[in-house]
């Protein structure tokens, strides 16, 4: 299991059911939009103080970042 990848399609998925833009994620978490793109992505391996300030910014926890999600789940990755 790619964990960035696992991440990226979580960051996206969370921000897109907001109906956030990667500019105004960028704004609220602080990092670039050129940063959110490439997490989104699977390209950026986030510190746990980067995935903190992502779920402050997604009004969720570090934890719903890291969460397997249907796809994972799907091609039967375990924990």
């Amino acid at each position: 299991m790619d964990v960035r990848k696992l991440v990226g399609r979580n960051v996206a998925r969370l921000r897109r059911d907001r109906g956030m833009t990667q500019e105004q994620l960028a704004e609220r978490s602080g990092f670039s939009q050129q940063y959110i793109s490439d997490l989104e992505r699977g390209r950026r391996n986030p510190t746990i103080v980067s995935l903190y300030e992502l779920a402050q910014a997604l009004g969720t926890t570090h934890v719903v970042l890291v969460a397997l999600d249907s796809e994972a789940k799907a091609s039967g990755t375990r924990t």
